[in-house]
């Protein structure tokens, strides 16, 4: 696996992700007749969140997101996007195993959603994500954390990682701050 780091993103990062988003969402975008090349990066903008996303690097250079926002029963797993040069090294498992191991380990619940024939919806199946419902466009999945109860007092004892103060770190990954 690729060399890569994590890190809290800032609103500077806001462009690059922009951009990222843009690349790697095009072909399915276009594969479903929605792709508009000033509206990926918008709507990006608009929901960009430097305090619940972090920024994946790779040899120091962004090279993609992931964001998680709180809601009341759940985690909304967002902008997960990585830049073409970073697809297919294992990142995207290693990060989206970091998150989901956090989500077990505080007890919470995940959702997301993803669009329609996207090879994305492979890789959240393989981490136990099942579905919930779908519309025209978008599948949405949910995934519950594996023994609540364990997951429970694992929580109690630390909040550590992605659902508390800092995010998880794995093989291959170091976290900055």
């Amino acid at each position: 696996m690729a060399d890569w780091e994590i890190r809290a993103a800032t609103a500077d990062d806001v462009e690059p992700v922009a951009e990222v988003r843009a690349v790697a969402m095009r072909a399915d975008l276009e594969r479903l007749g929605r792709y508009d090349e000033h509206r990926v990066r918008q709507r990006l903008r608009d929901a960009f969140v430097p305090a619940h996303t972090w920024i994946v690097e790779l040899d120091g250079v962004l090279a993609g997101c992931v964001a998680l926002r709180p809601e009341d029963d759940a985690h909304w797993l967002e902008h997960f996007y990585l830049a073409p040069r970073a697809q297919g090294r294992g990142i995207g498992t290693a990060v989206l195993r970091e998150v989901v191991e956090s989500a077990d380990r505080a007890g919470r619940r995940l959702r997301l959603d993803v669009l329609r024939g996207s090879a994305a919806r492979r890789l959240y199946e393989r981490h136990d994500f099942t579905l919930d419902h779908e519309d025209a466009v978008d599948v949405f999945l949910v995934r519950e954390p594996r023994d609540r109860r364990a997951a429970a007092d694992a929580g109690a004892r630390t909040r550590s990682g992605w659902f508390g103060a800092g995010f998880g770190t794995g093989e291959g990954a170091t976290a900055t701050s």
